[in-house]
């Protein structure tokens, strides 16, 4: 039996939230060692983590999703095109699948919106 067409935009909702709250804890183990980031930092990563921890909170609420999601993906591209790129084009291979994955759901985030349940929408920008 199909979910119905009527739950899209709640379903949409819960994927942002889920996507948001993995994507935000990268962040903080980069920060806080929870758990512990496995490299030792450098500016670039303060960057990203910084996105990840403020883009991440935006998203799990839903405040501003369309241009945080945008900015969040091309962070992802980045991501991949430095760290995983250069040892092999195949994700499978290099390790950048999740960085390809997050690119193309804050994409797809970044045109739909951020569904039934978010300040988007109850600020009447949904």
């Amino acid at each position: 039996m199909p979910i119905p067409a009527t739950w899209s935009a709640r379903l949409l909702s819960v994927m942002r939230i889920v996507v948001a709250l993995v994507f935000f804890s990268h962040g903080i183990s980069k920060f806080f060692g929870l758990p512990p980031f496995p490299m030792p930092m450098n500016p670039l990563l303060y960057v990203a983590g910084i996105l990840e921890v403020v883009g991440g909170g935006m998203l799990i609420i839903g405040l501003f999703t369309r241009p945080v999601a945008f900015v969040l993906s091309g962070m992802s591209a980045v991501a991949y095109f430095m760290a995983h790129f250069q040892q092999g084009p195949f994700p499978i291979a290099n390790g950048g699948e999740p960085a390809v994955l997050y690119c193309f759901v804050f994409l797809y985030l970044a045109a739909a919106g951020g569904g039934a349940w978010s300040v988007d929408a109850t600020r009447g920008r949904g």
